[in-house]
């Protein structure tokens, strides 16, 4: 299974041979284990749960829960599994041996906070004028009618900015290095250094 969850060490450049410049994302990669399978028997889907790094304190419950594993990780996720997909275990290792260069991979990370922001930065919204009597220069306008007299869900007003859930589509492999433990994803990804990234492989 193509997945593996990586942290964003930030970003460089290489140069192929016909002199073209392209920005890739370095993304550190460690040992990630299986440390659950679920049935559809049991829980009534198919998933495997995937740990990485390890955890320094960790409380009774998740210390019997990764028992089987032999692992403390600190990162947690879950994949759900296809029908058609390989038989997996608890305690084995997905590595880098699953992913080569050029694989198109699909990449998941959480996006910069801004904290506070307004409908022009939000929504790019355009400034009101500051000529002739206009008073209205960052104000988001009329935000509803009439009738019915409510606000409808889902209106571009201000409000927190940022730190969403983003999934970058059909990125490629372009570096991987085994003994650095660093695998190089092609274009920028979502959230900042020191982030957790999920890789997941397409099929062809």
């Amino acid at each position: 299974m193509k997945v593996l969850i990586t942290r964003k060490l930030g970003m460089t450049s290489t140069i192929s041979e016909n002199g073209v410049l392209s920005p890739i994302t370095l993304l550190s990669v460690q040992d990630n284990i299986v440390t659950q399978v679920k049935t559809v028997e049991t829980d009534g889907y198919k998933a495997i749960q995937v740990g990485s790094e390890n955890k320094k304190k960790t409380n009774k419950p998740q210390v019997n829960h990764f028992k089987d594993a032999k692992v403390t990780p600190k990162i947690v996720k879950e994949f759900r599994l296809d029908d058609d997909s390989e038989p997996i275990s608890v305690g084995d290792v997905i590595s880098f041996d699953n992913f080569s260069v050029g694989d198109q991979v699909n990449v998941t990370g959480t996006s910069k906070g801004k904290g506070f922001a307004g409908t022009i930065k939000r929504h790019n919204f355009h400034r009101g004028r500051k000529t002739h009597g206009g008073r209205s220069y960052r104000r988001p306008g009329s935000i509803g009618s009439m009738f019915p007299q409510k606000i409808f869900k889902g209106k571009k007003m201000a409000g927190r900015m940022g730190h969403d859930q983003v999934t970058i589509k059909n990125l490629k492999v372009s570096i991987i290095d085994k003994d650095l433990g660093v695998i190089g994803v092609s274009g920028a990804v979502p959230g900042p250094r020191k982030s957790v990234v999920i890789l997941r492989g397409v099929a062809k």
